[in-house]
């Protein structure tokens, strides 16, 4: 193998590292925090200025998720409630569930919630700069 490739395979393996250390980070310690059990995963997009948001929420009730911009940030709030029925036995855990929050840090300036949508399990925010 190339230097080169090497040198680009050993800083892609870094990144990989980095991005799953953040993502533990989130998911377990969260200083200051502690009445949010987990956060969801969040793609971001930006369009024709526009911030495109689409926030995995898979078993959250569409009503019940509260998204307000506080000062320079986006912040989600729900709960996810356990779908089980009394007795049942968990075999298997893997979809968070409790009290959430997601913050998500805005770009410079002040912007706006223009549009929100459910589809599939997902939250889609559209927020434009004001």
């Amino acid at each position: 193998m190339a230097a080169d490739d090497l040198e680009r395979a050993m800083w892609a393996e870094a990144c990989r590292m980095l991005d799953r250390a953040e993502h533990l980070q989130r998911q377990f310690f969260r200083p200051g925090r502690q009445a949010a059990a987990w956060e969801p995963p969040v793609d971001v997009y930006e369009v024709d200025g526009a911030l495109l948001l689409v926030v995995a929420l898979p078993g959250v009730e569409a009503q019940s998720i509260d998204v307000t911009v506080e000062r320079a940030e986006l912040v989600i709030r729900a709960e996810r409630h356990l779908p089980v029925e009394a007795g049942a036995r968990i075999r298997r855990l893997e979809i968070p569930h409790g009290h959430f929050e997601r913050r998500l840090s805005l770009p410079a300036g002040r912007h706006q919630l223009e549009q929100r949508d459910w589809r599939n399990g997902c939250l889609y925010l559209r927020l434009r700069r004001i």
